[in-house]
């Protein structure tokens, strides 16, 4: 019996087959949660904050111009907005149905990234090296960063009719 079929006895064929990869993002995630935790503290942590909030907003931002939302501000200086702070904020001046989802919903994107680098880090052969600590370090904030806020959630809405063109789509290829 192997490795992949002991797994398999106990785990989904998923995490089986990524393992390395999940077990790569483990220290990432976990120090997402600390910083976190100890972002409110400690202005060293906030630091971490503010470098996922580069990368949610300019998520917005990319794809806002790609799909022609046409972002006319972007800002990552943290401002007090009523009883919370907002950390950063991309102007769409041309949301419509069509790239409202897309645009608002970018930060899913930025997950890709630390995917991206665990899947090029655990290569056949790959061993935790020093270097691997700071790079653990470097993709936090991408963790911290990639769940759209409740905002971006109510202007994905304004997308809704993608939603009758994918059930189309999937009635249609139930058919054949």
């Amino acid at each position: 019996m192997t490795l992949i079929d002991s797994c398999r006895t106990f785990a989904p064929d998923f995490i089986c087959r990524n393992g390395d990869i999940l077990l790569y993002l483990l220290p990432s995630a976990a120090l997402a949660i600390i910083i976190r935790a100890l972002a409110r503290s400690h202005p060293f942590f906030f630091l971490f904050t503010v470098l996922g909030t580069v990368s949610h907003e300019l998520a917005h931002f990319v794809v806002g111009l790609v799909t022609g939302a046409r972002p006319a501000s972007f800002t990552v200086i943290p401002r007090r907005a009523g009883t919370h702070w907002e950390l950063g904020s991309v102007m769409l001046t041309r949301v419509r149905w069509y790239n409202a989802g897309p645009a608002a919903l970018a930060p899913l994107l930025v997950i890709l990234l630390p995917i991206a680098v665990a899947n090029w880090r655990t290569q056949p052969g790959w061993a935790f090296q020093p270097i691997d600590l700071a790079i653990a370090f470097a993709l936090a904030p991408q963790f911290l960063s990639f769940w759209p806020s409740g905002g971006d959630w109510r202007l994905a809405a304004r997308s809704w009719p993608y939603l009758i063109i994918i059930a189309a789509v999937t009635y249609l290829a139930t058919l054949l």
